[in-house]
């Protein structure tokens, strides 16, 4: 029989050391509060339970030494509860595309979340981390979305986590996608500079699921959002035109890139969230299950090195199969 619950009755203010300075407010309580699901963390944090320096803060924050974190009383559940901290999450090692004693970078395959929480009971970083029962750390650099494959970091020491973050945070990395969108993209439509704003959608769970909708440029609720976007190939198929983009983002935002090009006509082939609905269901149909965005190319500065550091991830093979059935138009001037 699985031991009790035990609640702990007592507000607990957490002073950040050096060790987690620069890491997500969520990651950091992740750490502290073992045996907590995850799920109630983010409803913690949500509700403005947790306080970051006496204010509610979101699970995104960025915490820095000294700040202090308001923690609620919790009710720390068995550990045979928590499936990210039990056999139930199977160990798994994805494609390496990069392996050193700094970091590990992978190919993450699609229709994979990235970490447990928000209803989904593990992720990448879970399953590597039960494969690698060695491993002294492990922990997430960034993110991607559940439905996007392609180059994930993962740093395997809390001063390259620290140093590739802080060159996330000053947009020193260059991230490049690769994006098939429905029409022909217009060649001239290279920058998209639109704020976003992030809420949440009732589901029935008491959960919410994120949505994101662009913003006019005075909104107080918009945070900039940059997009930059390069035409590489324009595509023919039963279904319509569609148009291949290279989309490298500035700014890190929740659905960014998705949201951005739809904003502007050009819908992600397969996207369920922002995309043409029923053009989804007909692709499905000829063979595509699921979107079409792939993390390309990532530039950064290596953590221990200093070299700049270039990776690929080439395009998974459903993904390359559809451009294969695909087919180019005639030539016509841009």
């Amino acid at each position: 029989m699985a031991a009790a619950p035990a609640t702990d009755k007592a507000v607990k203010y957490l002073t950040v050391d050096e060790d987690h300075a620069g890491q997500r407010l969520d990651n950091y309580l992740f750490t502290q509060l073992k045996g907590v699901p995850k799920t109630h963390i983010y409803r913690l944090i949500r509700s403005g339970q947790v306080r970051l320096n006496k204010a509610r803060a979101a699970a995104d924050s960025r915490i820095e030494v000294d700040d202090i974190v308001r923690v609620p009383p919790v009710r720390v559940a068995a550990r045979s509860q928590d499936p990210a901290n039990t056999a139930s999450t199977p160990p798994r090692e994805f494609d390496i595309l990069l392996e050193d004693d700094a970091l590990l970078a992978i190919d993450k395959p699609a229709g994979v979340a990235v970490h447990g929480g928000s209803g989904v009971s593990f992720g990448v970083i879970e399953q590597l981390r039960r494969a690698r029962p060695e491993a002294r750390f492990l922990e997430l650099v960034h993110r991607l979305d559940r439905e996007t494959s392609g180059i994930l970091l993962v740093a395997k020491k809390r001063s390259a986590l620290k140093n590739l973050q802080d060159q996330f945070r000053s947009r020193a990395t260059g991230k490049t996608y690769l994006a098939l969108v429905w029409g022909n993209w217009p060649a001239n439509k290279k920058v998209i500079d639109t704020p976003l704003h992030k809420y949440l959608v009732a589901t029935g769970s008491g959960e919410g699921e994120r949505r994101v909708r662009p913003v006019a440029k005075n909104d107080p609720d918009g945070m900039s959002a940059v997009t930059l976007v390069r035409v590489a190939q324009r595509l023919q198929h039963a279904l319509g035109a569609m148009t291949l983009l290279e989309v490298t983002i500035k700014t890190g935002r929740t659905h960014q890139i998705r949201v951005h090009l739809a904003s502007q006509g050009g819908p992600i082939v397969g996207d369920e969230k922002y995309g043409d609905f029923a053009r989804n269901k007909a692709v499905h149909k000829a063979g595509l299950q699921r979107m079409f965005l792939h993390a390309w190319r990532l530039q950064f500065d290596h953590p221990a090195s200093g070299e700049r550091t270039e990776l690929h991830a080439p395009l998974p093979p459903a993904l390359q199969g559809w451009l294969d059935i695909c087919t180019q138009p005639p030539s016509t001037p841009e």
